[in-house]
């Protein structure tokens, strides 16, 4: 079992940066055997996949954060990181992290949220214009 724990959220205005983190814990000790990404969803939408990072460290972001948007992760801290710059604010919702595992093989980051068993409770961003 493995918990999530999302921060960093809040209030930004366009132009903005802002780092989310994304703690696991649980199966701690094989935090490496998870692919591992943020997902977001806004008010009226379907959630959607930012950015994932599978084992081996193939990584893929969204085409609409593409550029302003970095996917990271410590695995000896167990966390995620999100590093979000240039806000706009069609980047409001609420952001949330997530975990699939245990993974053996590397494979292609996917950008869906179709397979992950492990989600946080999430962190809302709001973009001001």
């Amino acid at each position: 079992q493995v918990r999530l724990v999302e921060s960093g959220g809040g209030s930004e205005q366009a132009g903005g940066s802002l780092r989310l983190s994304c703690v696991a814990s649980g199966d701690t000790g094989n935090y490496h055997r998870y692919n591992v990404g943020w997902f977001r969803q806004a008010p009226g939408k379907e959630r959607e996949a930012v950015a994932v990072i599978e084992i081996c460290g193939d990584t893929s972001v969204a085409d609409s954060v593409k550029g302003r948007f970095t996917i990271s992760k410590d695995v000896d801290k167990n966390t995620l990181y999100l590093q979000m710059d240039s806000l706009k604010p069609d980047d409001t919702g609420m952001y949330s992290c997530a975990a699939r595992g245990r993974v053996y093989n590397c494979g292609r980051a996917e950008l869906t949220p179709n397979g992950y068993q492990y989600w946080g409770q999430g962190t809302q961003v709001t973009v001001s214009s």
